[in-house]
């Protein structure tokens, strides 16, 4: 079994080192007990994702974090906060990054709506666990972003929101329990790079791999097949290498398959089955990794291998 190191990190490289992939980041902070009650919205009191006794539904969903105001009064506070501040020159999402960002400002940060929106598209409204979880939402506000930034957003799923609590959006709610950020560009730089294939090659193999899982039909991070194909593709270059050298043999990625796992029995275990057909011969061949997703955090069982149907 290969060990992957979860470590929160604000800035791109969920991928690092040479044998497995890391986030890189000091602080580690670890898992707040299930007992722990998340701080939720100021306009919707009673919103408390995760809590109570109902079986939880886990997310890895990959996307960009934004926010909206709940309503009219906190945009107003918001506008006065930010006549305090000099914004000479700053874009407007500069000028939310500057203000909320500001100690005196904290207030504003919790009343705020924070959302997920995946492919352009407002999925989850975020509710911090904790006061501290804010940190990770305002380093993902960045003041200059661009189309390639991304999040990955790791919580537990609620309910959806009532319309009062953020201005009618009606999506449900996530309580975090960890954010990374990244660049795309970035993330694939950091991707080890197999000796024998060049970077000319690796480069379109490996953007393509993660446009195949990111446009992956209603991949929002919350079902188990969806999370551990969100997990491999910021956690796990193996299946990267695996492309390109596919790429190079004159094989194309004809598909990407999920399945249950025989060996799931007592534990939630996800076979991401990856399918390469010959150009030349339309031979195909298949290769697969296995991912427990039985709990929050997904962490690899197998590492990539030869796949035979059964």
């Amino acid at each position: 079994m290969e060990t992957i190191t979860e470590t929160p990190t604000s800035q791109a490289g969920c991928m690092t080192g040479t044998s497995a992939p890391a986030a890189a980041h000091e602080n580690h902070r670890s898992l707040v007990s299930p007992a722990s009650q998340p701080v939720a919205p100021a306009s919707c009191p009673s919103c408390a994702a995760g809590s109570g006794s109902e079986a939880r539904t886990y997310v890895y969903a990959l996307g960009q974090i934004g926010l909206r105001f709940p309503g009219l009064a906190v945009e107003k506070e918001f506008m006065q906060a930010s006549g305090r501040v000099d914004t000479k020159g700053i874009p407007d999402r500069g000028v939310l990054h500057a203000v909320l960002s500001a100690p005196e400002n904290r207030y504003l940060a919790r009343q705020v709506c924070w959302i997920l929106s995946i492919q352009g598209l407002e999925t989850y409204i975020l509710v911090p666990r904790d006061a501290s979880e804010l940190d990770l939402l305002l380093e993902a506000l960045r003041p200059n972003p661009g189309p390639t930034d991304l999040n990955v957003v790791i919580g537990v799923r609620g309910p959806v929101a009532p319309p009062k609590a953020c201005n009618g959006l009606m999506v449900p709610l996530v309580v975090i329990d960890q954010v990374y950020s990244f660049n795309r560009k970035e993330l694939i730089e950091a991707i080890p790079r197999p000796e024998k294939i060049s970077a000319k090659e690796f480069q379109p193999a490996a953007d393509e791999l993660f446009d195949r899982i990111m446009q992956s039909t209603d991949n929002a991070g919350a079902t188990d097949e969806n999370r551990a194909l969100n997990y491999l593709a910021v956690r796990y270059p193996g299946i990267y290498a695996k492309v390109a050298e596919q790429f190079a043999a004159s094989a194309s990625l004809s598909a990407i398959e999920t399945r249950l796992s025989p060996l799931s029995a007592t534990r939630k275990i996800v076979d991401a089955i990856f399918v390469f057909t010959n150009r030349q011969t339309d031979v195909v061949s298949k290769f697969f990794v296995r991912v427990d997703v039985t709990e929050e955090f997904p962490f690899l069982v197998t590492k990539l291998s030869p796949y035979y149907d059964r």
